[in-house]
């Protein structure tokens, strides 16, 4: 599985971005597709996922209420809508998929087998 994310960018503290992740080369909808993201100096942190058609999200504490994940299978392509955004967002974020994941393990670094390139959001004060 090939994963390209973008749509990172500088947004001012309040404002929205959304990021987007293609995939390419397994059944889209057979994938669980996440979130991650890495601040600089801090390990990497789950930020939000969606199991493969139906199968429901999860998110992060810090971003629950301010950040959607949705999917769009017939473009195979993952988003992560990022609204009200804080400087404390600011971070590489990066996309993963997984054809094995389940719930226990879904907020794990461990349980993604395929990364993308990570983009860059930084949110100004």
């Amino acid at each position: 599985v090939q994963l390209q994310a973008s749509g990172g960018g500088l947004v001012q503290a309040g404002g929205p971005l959304r990021l987007a992740c293609a995939a390419s080369g397994r059944t889209f909808s057979t994938l669980t597709m996440a979130w991650f993201r890495q601040a600089p100096g801090e390990e990497q942190q789950f930020v939000a996922a969606v199991k493969r058609s139906g199968g429901g999200t999860f998110y992060s504490d810090s971003v629950k209420g301010r950040f959607t994940i949705s999917r769009d299978n017939a473009k195979s392509t993952v988003y992560l809508q990022m609204n009200s955004l804080r400087p404390e967002d600011t971070a590489a974020y990066y996309c993963a998929a997984s054809s094995s994941v389940i719930n226990s393990n879904i907020r794990s670094q461990s349980a993604y087998a395929f990364w993308g390139q990570g983009t860059l959001v930084t949110v100004s004060s």
